[in-house]
């Protein structure tokens, strides 16, 4: 990293990945102990918040399914006046801030008030949670495509989601916030002619030591979900390329995550 790619009043937007501090980027890191303040959602993990060093303003943006305590029209303005104060601002955001993080809106928010704003990926759920079963989310002759779909919507609003197109394709499906939708995958999926065999992986609390998994099938999804997932957060995953999940306890620790905990 370029010294003057973090001079005072440019805002980071970091992705902290699904939890596990030892899958943040090298940048990452380098960012979050540069920062004069951090602006951090609900579901960045503990280690990850942990490596903040204890100088810096550390402010809680969180935001869980049903239960915000900033809205993004109050956390744009938050951005926006650190970076007017002179301040090294780092927005850390769970997973990647490209893939369901609402970074255009913060993008476009500071790009707009006149402030450099950049973009510093990170390990996305779905990837997380696919290394952590052992399996490829692509896989020649059967898997030919992922796709991230977001299960949430506006309470009490069916999903907006293209289902014939999701059930037709040879993809690998990524339900990202997916506890809630569980019956609404499955009835969509299979009303637009997945089968109800369809392999299904629900995965709980991804990168975590308390890391969860359950493979399944389509048509089971609903029954699962509700007793498996509980309040965790949840991603499903869908598709043939699941078939090969490693079947061993999820709640095994690996020694090199023992070793750092």
């Amino acid at each position: 990293m370029q010294p003057d790619d973090f001079a005072p009043g440019t805002v980071w937007l970091v992705g902290a990945g699904p939890g596990d501090a030892e899958l943040l980027t090298m940048k990452a890191v380098r960012l979050i102990e540069r920062a004069d303040v951090i602006f951090h959602d609900a579901l960045v993990g503990d280690a990850v918040l942990a490596l903040i060093p204890p100088s810096t303003e550390r402010v809680s943006v969180g935001k869980r399914s049903g239960h915000h305590s900033k809205d993004q029209q109050t956390i744009n303005p938050m951005l926006i006046d650190a970076a007017a104060a002179g301040k090294r601002v780092v927005r850390l955001k769970g997973g990647d801030p490209s893939i369901f993080g609402r970074s255009t809106e913060e993008l476009g928010a500071l790009r707009a008030a006149g402030f450099p704003v950049r973009i510093c990926p990170g390990i996305t759920t779905a990837c997380a949670a696919a290394a952590s079963a052992g399996i490829s989310l692509t896989l020649r002759g059967v898997a030919r495509d992922v796709r991230f779909v977001t299960a949430h919507s506006k309470r009490g609003a069916a999903l907006d989601i293209d289902w014939d197109s999701l059930a037709r394709g040879g993809s690998t499906l990524a339900f990202y916030m997916g506890r809630d939708a569980a019956a609404e995958i499955m009835r969509g999926l299979m009303r637009a002619g997945m089968p109800g065999e369809m392999p299904v992986m629900i995965a709980c609390h991804v990168s975590a030591l308390d890391e969860r998994r359950l493979a399944t099938r389509l048509d089971l999804l609903e029954l699962a979900t509700r007793s498996f997932a509980a309040a965790a957060p949840t991603l499903i995953l869908v598709g043939k390329a699941l078939a090969m999940a490693e079947l061993v306890p999820a709640s095994v620790p690996d020694m090199a995550r023992t070793r750092h905990h």
